[in-house]
């Protein structure tokens, strides 16, 4: 396993994820979250082909917060099965991902 990862998730307002963003760097559980959006999305959902308007936000965050922050995002989270999966960093600047293991300590 990577010792920094990428955890990202998605909702449906601006709002809810600067909301997101914002607690869980606030809690210590990732040195960052970015938004990007709005994307579009289209995906299935009870057995219906949909098509919607959502925006990402992607966490920086140390392997050792994963937990708390998957479960921080589960309990603050919009949709009642929120999408969120993580990512491996496999190469970084030093101080960068120094930075990462002071922000989340």
């Amino acid at each position: 396993m990577a010792d920094f990862l990428i955890v990202i998730t998605t909702v449906h307002t601006h709002e809810a994820a600067r909301k997101l963003s914002r607690s869980a760097v606030e809690a210590g559980l990732a040195a960052s979250g970015q938004v990007t959006g709005p994307i579009e999305t289209t995906y299935r959902h009870l057995g219906e082909v949909t098509e919607g308007t959502e925006y990402q936000v992607a966490f920086r965050t140390a392997d050792d917060c994963r937990e708390a922050l998957e479960k921080h995002l589960a309990d603050n989270h919009p949709y009642d099965s929120p999408e969120v999966i993580a990512f491996g960093i496999d190469a970084g600047r030093a101080e960068y991902l120094e930075w990462i293991t002071r922000a989340t300590r």
